[in-house]
């Protein structure tokens, strides 16, 4: 089977976001491909979280991991830092890595302007983190939003530039994958754009939140004042309360509200009330499951460890064989 590699950031919880547009496609795929699926640990210390948020964000992205449906008997579930040849690779990359190509990734530079006072190296040298979670376990398939294909191309080009350097076609190269023929993007609830932890706490339903908050959160949902005319083309904020009903909604309750829309007659609290009690249907099973497993500490250290054991068989092959590539020779 191809391997699939792809990870998220331990930077808070799982949001309907994450589901519908990755975590969702993850349990397909298991059946189908190698895949490792990991707790990104390392990449969130760019932020500089306290040790007790670390430990505690981790567990969470492991918890809803596990909740959604990922099966640690079919995919191997890591935490990042468990795996210390991921480090070691991106030593090894980044020896192979110049300034002026990491200076140019767009993810840096809107870091830059977004956070002038926290430039620092671990922001610069993101990419090259991220070819080495790629690149440890051979992986030619990595499900990526767009967002994340210029990383995925700097991927190949340091995986390219070993292979170069050393005369070995050892790494293959990491495509973009999409398991699912439809893309789904899953909008905030700010009006602006796609769902995400880093657009503040009310943009995000997460799969853990309990009913009450998630009628508070879709009742402060950005509006307009209603439309002005029969049949109008529906503005960005309200395209994106439509959205969020396609992946949660029943197809009659979508067309029932599109057509009090369309007829100017639409009441945005009803539609908020409906789209709200809608998303705690969806959600109860998994949030049901991540209040269950949550507790259940033995299970989630046994899975941590059987995870780790797994994955470290992949990067250690991988690393003993880079080691041997560079020249690195015991005496």
């Amino acid at each position: 089977m191809e391997t699939v590699v792809s990870g998220i950031r331990s930077t808070g919880n799982l949001h309907l976001g994450n589901y519908y547009g990755a975590i969702q496609n993850f349990v397909k795929m298991q059946h189908e491909y190698n895949c490792f699926f990991f707790i990104a640990d390392l990449h969130s210390l760019t932020t500089h979280p306290t040790p007790d948020n670390l430990h505690v964000n981790i567990k969470n992205v492991l918890v809803e991991y596990l909740a959604a449906g990922i099966d640690p008997e079919k995919a191997t579930i890591y935490v990042q830092s468990d795996v210390q040849e991921i480090a070691e690779l991106y030593l090894y990359l980044n020896m192979n890595a110049y300034l002026g190509e990491l200076e140019r990734s767009t993810s840096f530079k809107d870091k830059v302007r977004a956070h002038p006072d926290n430039v620092n190296a671990g922001l610069l040298t993101y990419p090259v983190l991220m070819a080495a979670d790629i690149l440890i376990h051979k992986a030619t398939k990595v499900p990526v939003g767009k967002d994340q294909e210029q990383h995925l191309e700097m991927a190949r080009t340091f995986g390219n530039r070993f292979n170069r350097l050393y005369n070995k076609e050892y790494f293959p190269e990491p495509y973009a994958f999409n398991f699912s023929q439809n893309l789904v993007k899953i909008p905030g609830l700010d009006g602006k754009g796609k769902m995400g932890k880093s657009e503040g706490e009310g943009n995000a339903i997460f799969l853990s939140d309990s009913p009450e908050v998630i009628r508070k959160k879709v009742m402060r949902a950005v509006t307009d004042s209603g439309p002005t005319a029969e049949n109008q083309q529906k503005p960005e904020e309200i395209q994106n309360l439509f959205d969020l009903m396609k992946v949660v909604s029943a197809p009659d309750t979508i067309a029932h509200f599109d057509n009090l829309y369309n007829t100017m007659q639409i009441r945005y609290g009803d539609l908020k009330k409906q789209l709200a009690e809608d998303m705690i249907i969806a959600t109860a099973p998994i949030r049901e499951r991540i209040n269950d497993i949550a507790n259940d500490a033995p299970y989630l250290r046994q899975v941590a460890r059987y995870g780790a054991i797994k994955a470290r068989e992949s990067a250690a092959k991988t690393i003993k064989e880079v080691r041997e590539i560079i020249g690195f020779r015991s005496f």
